[in-house]
């Protein structure tokens, strides 16, 4: 029987050989993940109201990543909540204000090819760039699922988004997740697993494969995938995971599923308008539109790779007048790694501000948006209010065409200044 990845890793966390779309299996966790907003807080009380445990702390991470720097007295109590569940708790895996969770579960050596986790935030599929099934939950599932160490299931139809070709430069993974959106919109997904596949994703660092994973939940899709190859292996190895095993985990060749194709070497960078990822137009159909703030940040768009994006857009540049670009490092590590490179100080010199490594104004915490602001960001959401205030303007872009946007004022085609 041909199977998918998708149910090859279903299949071995429920303990069968194999698995068909449509079944409904109970699945063992090899890892749980939630973080200040999503856990303590909700989870503390229930568990004590139950009188229940921790089925195994060594397979459960916390992310201390929406709240901080504290910006406010709410956000000092959650945030101390958090610390002091930690504390009670002895869990051995703790991040306190080190980044963004997606980024830094990888970057901590949690994720493996084929490991099946759960997560508290939507964007969990993240870990799919690994070969990782990883999904978000709720409270109430997560309750569950950290006391028993399992979760039910539905096992997904897989649908291949197949990209043939090369990005061209100054187009990146966010573009091709920007125009996947815009063109089957944010049900696209049905609630299935999406494999990334074709030469143009194999072609991606492990960071851009991340943004593609992530933003699988802007397709409405349970989890996204990227087959592991050796381009994870090397990236695991270098980040404290040596000796990875991606053999069993890929796809049958003629494996049952829906197919899309996809041509990376005609694709031009895509904007996401107010007020739906789904929105989406090319660059050249927005470039009279004037900015306020250029952000670049989240899990989406402030990883290592995006930071090096912009800095070449903007290396010996300065920003526009009255336009504010603002930094947010998706990782602590990340800063770190792009200080050494000299890349922080392109953008330092280009009038970038830096921010806190932490989910920041992607979810509407600490440094905000304002009333009535336009901006372009390298965020996965630009819902409403999202970002701060309800009348900011939000457009959804790859790092590239922020960093062109700071430096013209308007939302502009990076391919121009790279040229």
């Amino acid at each position: 029987m041909k199977t998918t990845l998708a149910q090859k890793i279903v299949a071995h966390a429920a303990g069968r050989d194999v698995v068909s779309p449509g079944e409904i299996v109970t699945c063992r966790i090899d890892l749980a993940m939630f973080h200040d907003s999503s856990g303590p807080r909700r989870l503390a009380p229930m568990l004590a109201e139950l009188g229940a445990r921790i089925w195994d702390k060594d397979r459960v991470v916390l992310v201390i990543d929406h709240y901080v720097p504290a910006a406010d007295d709410e956000s000092r109590r959650i945030v101390r909540i958090a610390r002091d569940w930690a504390r009670e708790q002895a869990l051995p895996n703790v991040y306190d204000s080190q980044g963004i969770c997606h980024v830094v579960l990888p970057e901590r050596g949690h994720i493996r090819p084929g490991m099946f986790c759960v997560g508290g935030d939507s964007h969990s599929p993240t870990a799919g760039a690994f070969g990782a099934y990883m999904f978000g939950i709720g409270a109430t599932e997560m309750l569950a699922a950290i006391v028993t160490g399992e979760i039910w299931l539905r096992v997904p139809q897989t649908i291949f988004m197949r990209w043939i070709g090369r990005l061209s430069t100054g187009v990146s993974a966010k573009d091709m997740m920007l125009a996947t959106i815009g063109r089957f919109g944010m049900a696209g997904g049905r609630y299935q697993a999406v494999e990334y596949c074709g030469e143009a994703v194999r072609a991606l660092p492990i960071a851009e494969r991340m943004t593609l994973c992530n933003m699988s939940t802007e397709l409405g899709a349970q989890v996204g995938l990227v087959a592991p190859d050796e381009t994870t292996r090397e990236w695991l190895a270098a980040h404290g995971v040596p000796e990875v095993s991606t053999q069993p985990w890929h796809s049958d060749e003629d494996a049952p599923g829906v197919w899309h194709h996809f041509d990376a070497s005609t694709l031009a960078p895509q904007v996401a308008l107010p007020h739906s990822p789904a929105n989406v137009r090319a660059v050249d159909d927005l470039e009279p539109t004037r900015i306020d703030i250029a952000y670049l940040g989240a899990c989406t768009g402030a990883k290592l790779d995006d930071l090096r994006a912009a800095a070449r857009v903007l290396a010996g540049y300065r920003i526009a007048p009255g336009v504010q670009l603002l930094v947010a490092p998706a990782s602590v590590r990340e800063a770190e790694a792009a200080a050494r490179e000299g890349v922080m100080r392109r953008l330092h010199e280009a009038g970038a501000t830096l921010l806190p490594s932490a989910c920041g104004a992607c979810a509407g915490y600490g440094s905000s948006i304002p009333e009535g602001a336009t901006v372009i960001a390298s965020t996965a959401r630009n819902f409403r209010g999202r970002m701060g205030a309800d009348s900011a303007q939000i457009f959804l872009a790859s790092p590239y065409t922020v960093a062109a946007s700071a430096l013209s004022g308007r939302i502009s085609d990076a391919r121009g200044v790279l040229s």
